[in-house]
């Protein structure tokens, strides 16, 4: 039987092409799938556990920073399991647990794939954008009612796409903003009129969220992109392009904002939500005074008090991931998740200005995570699924960081 197809080349070949075609494919279209959660287990989670599955059963690879991750989430779970054992009532826990500990294993996932093949990076965050794009236009069209039934995508008269919370809705369109916001600075400049097409649009989404958190993630990561880009290069033109395309595109961003406050009823909700304190946040039992009584129960209480039970026992969740982290997870559970923080932003900052071909993608995850530890103050990250695909984009970067140091010594 030859082994040679009929375009010539080898058939070995042809067959790798073929499975990393397909594997690319599944592998964005998972991405794609995080944009619309609705519910638990969403489409995205039965999808991913069958492709992390049959990925797994065909020799997925597990380096030492993915196995280093996983331990650090493995820990970050069993502190959940041991916080669980102290409740009476299990609730619903068991289930927000097992969500808890999927999510963790997609953030190695993600590791072990781009490791394996950087070019997969620019997929995934193809994926992303498109579901953006997608799910963007949904949260707009519901918030004009701009078809029967469009309110769906709507909640409390805030834009929310397909998710069930405006608040997590606008978070997860910061990362494709923010990457069309890095090729609007930095790219081909006769693709601008699609970029920023595509940037406005998802920027709108972000607007007519009208989540506080989305807006001060946006304009922190946005500052932070610029900030980069500017230190990492030393040409002065370079420099100042960066600033003329910086100008441009806040131009067009500010310019969009003043025409939808021109909208009925836009402006004076805009007033509402720009308020730094809102009624929930202050008060006896307000956000704020929550995060005092919960900090004073974790230190009577190492092991957690249960998963989902602060919110049971004064009427709201946490809305702050520390805390969070301290109710559900315990001591065990907070230490693994704050080391897993501080390794992720001390060895990201580390590559973070070498010259990789996976540099752009690292930068733009690298500060939108930075932005969501300011956002995780405010609230609850655990269960977001977009913030496991951006620890597995950090972690995937030093992974192939260190790959990368290994060829260069065997030189």
């Amino acid at each position: 039987m030859s082994t040679v197809t009929e375009s010539g080349l080898p058939r070995e070949v042809v067959q790798a092409k073929a499975i990393s075609i397909i594997t690319s494919a599944a592998v964005t279209f998972g991405v794609f799938l995080g944009g619309f959660v609705l519910f638990e287990p969403a489409p995205y989670e039965l999808y991913m556990a069958g492709l992390i599955a049959v990925w797994a059963l065909f020799g997925l690879r597990i380096s030492k920073y993915a196995a280093i991750l996983l331990t650090l989430l493995v820990l970050f779970n069993v502190g959940g399991l041991i916080s669980m054992g102290v409740m009476g009532d299990l609730y619903q826990t068991p289930l927000y647990l097992a969500v808890s500990l999927f999510l963790a294993f997609t953030a190695v996932f993600f590791v072990a794939i781009v490791e394996g093949d950087h070019t997969r990076y620019r997929l995934i965050v193809l994926g992303w954008v498109a579901a953006a794009l997608v799910t963007g236009t949904l949260g707009i069209a519901g918030y004009f009612h701009l078809f029967p039934g469009a309110d769906k995508f709507t909640l409390y008269d805030r834009a929310s796409g397909a998710f069930a919370d405006p608040n997590v809705f606008g978070p997860f369109l910061v990362l494709p903003a923010i990457w069309l916001f890095h090729r609007l600075l930095t790219g081909n400049p006769l693709l601008l009129p699609v970029t920023a097409g595509a940037f406005v649009l998802i920027v709108a989404a972000i607007f007519f969220s009208f989540s506080r958190g989305a807006w001060g993630l946006f304009a922190m990561s946005a500052v932070l992109l610029m900030i980069a880009l500017f230190l990492r290069s030393q040409s002065s033109l370079f420099r100042l392009r960066l600033a003329l395309m910086a100008v441009l595109a806040i131009s067009i961003l500010v310019a969009a904002i003043l025409v939808a406050l021109q909208l009925p009823g836009v402006a004076d909700f805009f007033a509402m939500r720009a308020r730094l304190v809102q009624e929930y946040d202050g008060g006896h039992l307000g956000r704020f005074a929550r995060f005092g009584i919960g900090f004073r129960m974790a230190m009577e209480h190492p092991l957690g008090i249960g998963p989902l039970n602060f919110g049971r026992m004064l009427g709201e969740d946490t809305h702050n991931i520390w805390l969070k982290t301290l109710m559900d997870y315990g001591w065990l559970g907070f230490a693994s998740f704050l080391t897993m923080v501080l390794w992720t932003i001390v060895g990201g900052f580390r590559i973070l200005f070498r010259e990789r071909p996976w540099q752009p993608y690292l930068l733009c995850a690298y500060v939108v995570f930075l932005g969501h530890l300011g956002l995780g103050t405010v609230i609850d990250m655990d269960h977001w699924r977009h913030f496991y695909l951006l620890i597995g984009l950090i972690w995937g970067a030093m992974a192939l960081e260190q790959r990368y140091q290994h060829r260069m010594l065997a030189r």
